[in-house]
Order: C-alpha cells, then sequence, then structure tokens
C-alpha cells in the first residue's frame, strides 16, 4: 500500500466523523431525541421540554465536549460505579503509554527508517509505506541499535506506568469493598449441587446440613424455585411498570388504534384497554401454576445466608464434602447481577457447556477465516494482478478507485462483518451457565478478545503472507521470525483499520444510530408521540477488546512500522471524551463487576509487549545483527518476571475479598448495631418475588415517586394538550358509575418535573 491510498482512507473517515460528530451535536439539542442520548437521567422520571426555535439550537457546539473533559473521576465513581472509571483509566493509561511511545518512535525510530538506504526519495503521497518501516534497513546495519535502545525505553515506561495503574486501582478495588458494607451478598453463598434426598426436600437438607456443620454462624437460606407463571407474570408486570413510570400525563382509559403509515392497518398506542370482565384478566390461568413454595418446584440450588461476612467468606472458600461436584459453594452475586435463568441448569451439566461453547467459539474463529482471507487478496491486488490480468486493467486505468478499494474497502468490510461476533460470543458465554450478569459479560469480553487478536492480527498476517509467498509458518522456531517478515507488510491495513474501526467507530458510538432509527420509527411509522425507549448498559464486552487490539497494534509496530502511533494516539484522545459523554448521559449502571476487568487491559498489555519484543527478536535475527538480538532476550524475560510480581502482588485481590477487611466491616456493624438491620433485609434481597421498593431502586436512580419540583428558573412547561388530556381524564373519571382508585406517580403529573432536567437543560 502507498501514501495515496492510506491518505483516501483517512480523509473518507475524517469526513464520516466530522459529519457524525456535526450531526450529534445538533440532535442532542432537539428534545425528541433526549430518550436517545440523555437516557440516564431520564430513568429516573421524565417531562418534555418545550423552547422556542433559536439559532443555537441547530448549530454545531462543541459543549459536550467541555462538559466530558470537566467530569472528575469521583463525579463518575457516584454516577456511574468503578467499573465506568477503570474504563476510563484504562483509555488514560493507554493515552500515557502511547504518547512516550510515540514521541520515541516518531522522534527517533521513523527517521532512521525513512533513511535507512540511499536513495531518491519521492513526494510524500507517491511513497510506498514500506519506506518508513524498519524493512528499509541494511542488513548488520549499525542504525539498529536505535530500535534496540527505543524497545528498552517503550518496555520499562510501559510497565512502570501499568504498575502505578494497577496499584492504584487495587487501591480503588479495596474502597469499592469497604464502601459497600450494606451489600446483602457479603452474608450470602450460593449454593448449588444440593443432593436430593427422598425422605426430605430441598430445603430440608440445606437447613439440616448447616445447622450440623455451620451452627454457630448460619442464619437461615432461601431455595430457588422452577420459572413458572409466576415469573412470566412478574416480568410483564416490570415491563408494564417502566412504561407507566415513563408515560406522559395524555393518557386515555378508552380503546385507541392508529393506522400504520405502510400497510394502513392498526398499530398500537400507549393507550390502556379497560378489560371487560374480571375473568378476562384471569383467563387460562390455572390454580396450581399460581403456587411458587411447593416442593415439586424446589431446584438444588439456595442463597444461605450467614451471620457475619467472614463466615460466608469461609464456607465460600471450604470444599464442603469430599464429592467436588455436590454442595459447590460461592460468594453469591449483587441480588440485581444474579442471573435467575442458569441457576437452575444443573451443575454437573456446566462442565459439558464449557467444552461445548468452547468448541463452538473455536469453529467460529476458523470459520471467520474465509471473510479475512477474501479482505486480504483485497489489499494485495497488485500481487493478485500477475495472475488475473482483468485487475491489472482495472488497476491501471482507474487510480482512485484502486486507492478506495486497497485502502478503503477492506477494513470496512471486516469492521460490518464483526458486528456479528459480539451477540454470537455474549450467547456463547449465556450458554456456559454463568450466575449473574457481570461474569456472563466478562466472559464475553474474554471470548472477543481472543477472536479479534487471532483474527485481526495473526490472521491478516498469516492470509497476507499465504497470498504474497505461497507460504505459512513452518515451525515454532521460525515464528518470531516469518511475523517480523510479515508484520511490515500489514502495516498500511492496520492504519486503515485504525481509521474505520477506531475514528468511524467511535463516531457511530457518540451517535447511537439503532436508537436513533428505533425512535424515529416510533414517532413517524408507528405515530408514538411517546418518548419509547430501553435503558442501555455500557458494553463494556465489545469496547474493551477493541481498545485492547489498537493497544496490541501499537506495542507491534512502535519500532517496525512507528507511522501508525499518532493515528492510535489521536483514537486514545477521542475515545477519552467520547465514552466519558456516553458513561455520563447514556448508559445506566444496574449491575459491575468491581474493577474486574483491569486485569484483563493488565495480562492483554503484557502479552502485547511481549509480542512487540519477540517480533523485534526475529527482525533482529534477519537484520544479522547478533548483538541486538542478544540485548533482546534478556528484555522478554525481565516483562515475563514483572508480570509474574504483579500477578502475585495485585491479582488476588481483584479474585478475593480480604479476610481483615471484612472482619473490620462485621465489628463495626456489631458496635454500630446495624447487624440485625442487614440480617432481616437479607431473604427480601434475593426473592424471586421482588418487591416494589427494590424494582424501584435497582437501577441506582432516585426512587419514581419522589415529590420534587423544578427550580422556577429552568423553563420547563408542560404541553397545553397534556393539561388538557389532564381535564378529560378527570371528566370520565367523575362521570364513571365504578370509582376508578388512580394512584399515579408524582413524575407523571403535569405539575411535577424530575431535576435531572436541569443538567440536560445546562448540557444542552
Amino acid at each position: 500500500m502507498d501514501i495515496s491510498a492510506l491518505l483516501t482512507s483517512a480523509g473518507i473517515n475524517i469526513a464520516i466523523c466530522v459529519v457524525l460528530v456535526s450531526l450529534y451535536s445538533i440532535l442532542r439539542k432537539q428534545p425528541a431525541n433526549y430518550c436517545v442520548y440523555f437516557g440516564r437521567m431520564l430513568s429516573g422520571g421524565r417531562v418534555k421540554r418545550h423552547d422556542p426555535l433559536w439559532y443555537e439550537r441547530f448549530a454545531p457546539s462543541p459543549s459536550w465536549l467541555v462538559k466530558a473533559w470537566e467530569t472528575t473521576e469521583d463525579e463518575m465513581l457516584a454516577s456511574a460505579g468503578l467499573d465506568a472509571v477503570v474504563f476510563i483509566r484504562m483509555v488514560i493509561c493507554s493515552i500515557r503509554i502511547f504518547s512516550i511511545v510515540a514521541v520515541v518512535g516518531i522522534a527517533f525510530v521513523l527517521p532512521v527508517n525513512y533513511y535507512g538506504q540511499k536513495m531518491a526519495h519521492k513526494d510524500v503521497h507517491l511513497e510506498s509505506l514500506g519506506i518508513f518501516t524498519i524493512e528499509n534497513l541494511h542488513q548488520r546495519s549499525r542504525w539498529l541499535w536505535v530500535h534496540c535502545l527505543s524497545l528498552y525505553i517503550i518496555s520499562s515506561a510501559a510497565c512502570a506506568l501499568l504498575y502505578f495503574e494497577y496499584k492504584s486501582i487495587a487501591k480503588k478495588r479495596l474502597a469499592f469493598i469497604t464502601g459497600s458494607a450494606s451489600k446483602p451478598s457479603h452474608f450470602t453463598v450460593l449454593m448449588r449441587a444440593v443432593p436430593q434426598s427422598p425422605d426430605q426436600s430441598y430445603s430440608e437438607t440445606v437447613t439440616k446440613y448447616f445447622t450440623n456443620y455451620y451452627g454457630p454462624s448460619y442464619l437461615s437460606h432461601l431455595m430457588v424455585y422452577r420459572d413458572g407463571i409466576i415469573q412470566r407474570l412478574l416480568h410483564d408486570a416490570e415491563r408494564m411498570c417502566q412504561a407507566i413510570k415513563h408515560v406522559s400525563p395524555d393518557v386515555r382509559c378508552n380503546p385507541s388504534l392508529k393506522s400504520c403509515n405502510f400497510c394502513g392497518g392498526p398499530a398500537p398506542t400507549n393507550s390502556f384497554q379497560i378489560i371487560s370482565t374480571e375473568a378476562d384478566s384471569v383467563k387460562k390461568l390455572e390454580l396450581g401454576e399460581l403456587t411458587l413454595t411447593t416442593t415439586e418446584e424446589e431446584r438444588p440450588v439456595a442463597f444461605v445466608f450467614f451471620k457475619t461476612r467472614y463466615d460466608a467468606l469461609v464456607v465460600s472458600e471450604v470444599l464442603q464434602t469430599s464429592n467436588p461436584m455436590l454442595w459447590v459453594a460461592d460468594l453469591a452475586p449483587e441480588p440485581h447481577d444474579v442471573y435467575w435463568k442458569n441457576l437452575k441448569v444443573p451443575y454437573r451439566q456446566l462442565w459439558m457447556r464449557k467444552i461445548a461453547t468452547l468448541v463452538g467459539a473455536v469453529a467460529f474463529m476458523f470459520v471467520f477465516l474465509l471473510p479475512v482471507t477474501g479482505i486480504q487478496g483485497l489489499t494485495q491486488l497488485k500481487t493478485l494482478s500477475k495472475n488475473f490480468p482483468f485487475l491489472r486493467d482495472l488497476l491501471n486505468k482507474r487510480s482512485f478507485l484502486n486507492q478506495v478499494i486497497t485502502g478503503y474497502l477492506p477494513s470496512v468490510i471486516l469492521v460490518l462483518f464483526f458486528y456479528a461476533v459480539p451477540p454470537l460470543m455474549m450467547y456463547f458465554s449465556t450458554l456456559e451457565g454463568c450466575i449473574s450478569r457481570s461474569i456472563r459479560k466478562k466472559s464475553a469480553c474474554i471470548k472477543i478478545l481472543y477472536f479479534t487478536i487471532w483474527n485481526v492480527f495473526f490472521v491478516n498476517i498469516l492470509s497476507g503472507s499465504v497470498i504474497r509467498q505461497l507460504s505459512v509458518f513452518s515451525s515454532v522456531k521460525e515464528l518470531p521470525a516469518q511475523l517480523a517478515t510479515a508484520v511490515p507488510t500489514q502495516a498500511g491495513f492496520f492504519m486503515t483499520y485504525c481509521f474505520t474501526s477506531g475514528w468511524a467507530g467511535l463516531a457511530c458510538e457518540i451517535m447511537q444510530p439503532v436508537g436513533l432509527i428505533w425512535n424515529l420509527i416510533a414517532r413517524f411509522i408507528v405515530k408514538n408521540k411517546e418518548d419509547s425507549y430501553e435503558t442501555l448498559r455500557f458494553p463494556y464486552h465489545r469496547e474493551i477488546p477493541r481498545l485492547l487490539l489498537f493497544g496490541l497494534l501499537g506495542f507491534t509496530n512502535s519500532v517496525i512500522a512507528p507511522l501508525i502511533l499518532p493515528f492510535l494516539l489521536i483514537y486514545f484522545f477521542l475515545a477519552y471524551l467520547i465514552y466519558k459523554n456516553q458513561i455520563i448521559n447514556v448508559y445506566i449502571t444496574k449491575y459491575e463487576s468491581g474493577g474486574q476487568y483491569w486485569p484483563v487491559f493488565h495480562n492483554t498489555t503484557i502479552f502485547s509487549l511481549i509480542l512487540s519484543q519477540v517480533i523485534a527478536l526475529g527482525f533482529f535475527g534477519l537484520k544479522l545483527s547478533t548483538v541486538a538480538s542478544g540485548f533482546t532476550i534478556p528484555l522478554i524475560l525481565l516483562t515475563l518476571l514483572f508480570s509474574e510480581y504483579c500477578r502475585q502482588r495485585f491479582a488476588p485481590i481483584f479474585q478475593k475479598y480480604p479476610a481483615e477487611v471484612l472482619i473490620a466491616m462485621d465489628r463495626e456493624d456489631e458496635i454500630t448495631g446495624k447487624m440485625e438491620e442487614l440480617h432481616s433485609n437479607l431473604k427480601a434481597a434475593y426473592s424471586q418475588i421482588p418487591s416494589c421498593s427494590q424494582e424501584s431502586s435497582k437501577d441506582g436512580c432516585s426512587p419514581p415517586c419522589s415529590d420534587q419540583e423544578l427550580p422556577v428558573s429552568e423553563q420547563l412547561k408542560p404541553e397545553k394538550e397534556n393539561l388538557k388530556a389532564e381535564a378529560i381524564w378527570s371528566f370520565r373519571r367523575s362521570k364513571s358509575s365504578q370509582e376508578l382508585q388512580v394512584k399515579s406517580c408524582p413524575s407523571a403529573s403535569p405539575n411535577r418535573y424530575s431535576p435531572g432536567f436541569a443538567e440536560i437543560y445546562k448540557r444542552t
């Protein structure tokens, strides 16, 4: 690939980013799009704002960038949780590392590569990318010392920054544990594979076992029951509750249908329909299905509650019986983090499920070889044109088309194919039987990470080598040399992938095209006047692998092809601002892992660093520089020792709870008298039939019925048609023969407003 094709791809993606970001800065100011761009603020209640049509509302503005930049880490921790803070720290750590890497690579390595051979250089846009790589150096060149020294500087800086960040995140993790003193999960153990007894129920077996072996510390337990009609009704009721909570005062009790713009048929609205008879509301319900706590419905899974946190920790860490497949104990996840559907999966099936999902994921990785190989064919058109004459004519006649095909189209096709990966990996993680939503998302994150690194990095290098040389890696000993030969030739593709998946991907993330299109369909096709939206969770399983992939590309190309480093640095800066904006405004924190994504980031960064050292070792060998190769081997060993030290020093904090911390929390609660109150709330927290108070506070928001007035300075007022609808609603209530007791939430009243809209007003 030449510089002109690279510039073409960069120009197209820059234009896409500018257009999408400009559109976002306009669309976010429109009241009709608040449900798309301010989902977090609208989650606690909703009201419409009517502003006059002024110029600033329809002109792009960078105010959201300033708000994102000014948001502090403490504010994010209070509103979005520790996982969001850890993710932003990943981005900040990447910025710090690659700022040093970019300075070293651009200031020292790039000039050495460019002037490695005595030759007449062309204009920059006509140069080949190979001129800027280490391939341009002679064998036994004395300038290879620059690359070896740069590798030492990059590795030392990266390890030092990773150490201090790991230490800081570990402190935040401990603060997160101590700051969540009232969490019921600290007192609860999830007991699976409870043995079946013909003489007694599962509940009686659990009571007998823990009374016998853990009598002084055992408090009570709660069995898990098979999903039945009660759970389905609760799920439907929860969805209806969310709809009623966010519905406008324009509520009608008469049946209403609106015509669809496409087919002319009726379409559903937000109107309530009165059921003709009471019997219709319970039609087809059998009395036996309404019972939940029968012996036949029990599953061999129980939430066991203990008097102290330390007792629960000991039980979760101890092997209960000589048969490890029975009485399997783990610390329970938070109530809103429990994935109830997987609790009914028999424990003895989990190992088979894990093997099946592993085989399925590996099979999908190999199936993905076909599109990746085809994409590499597009980047190697000049090589393929030797065997296909019609490609030669195409390349000679239309130079711009050649630049688009070789520079822009391959990365776009690969990005489009990758949209199918996160949902499939999330499905695989669900089949594994994860007991919590956070564990499921972390498992999907690791699967996507492996899949991404394999297909974007290794498969592209492998397929490109096959197309050029019709050869593959013959042995493990030749792997460093083969990687060193193949990586510089793929530098152009990695740069275009950074433009398409990085820059344009961030622009699409902030634009939220799926939510925007769904909102438009709801308003103009279904003719729904009210905002209908789903509260979204931050897609850590999708964004963390992308961030780590670009880190891998940066490290492996740092001394081989450093021209990619400024583009990666731009991506990290954009990611910092855009992800902060999305976390503040869009995504809701319903559950979190407590910062457990950081070890994934640390280990992958160490892997990327070691891989870059191995590739550099192979290139030093190809250039016959034995001294540089000899100095690289100790660097690899030192990096491995550093990784092992961090694994021993910090990793256990993210895997287990420290006993001294839990004991101190127990003693403090006993002194202050809070322990009895905590014990009384344990069963209600893990009940399969959650109470209204639990549902109202599940998302971490203020209760929807909180009685709060909006300040007068914020000029928010209800619509006139809503006032009219309220009058009609009152008239119908007075004329009804049977008095309807309607207890509406103040947030749905036209005279009450959510205080979050004051913040929306400031941000827009």
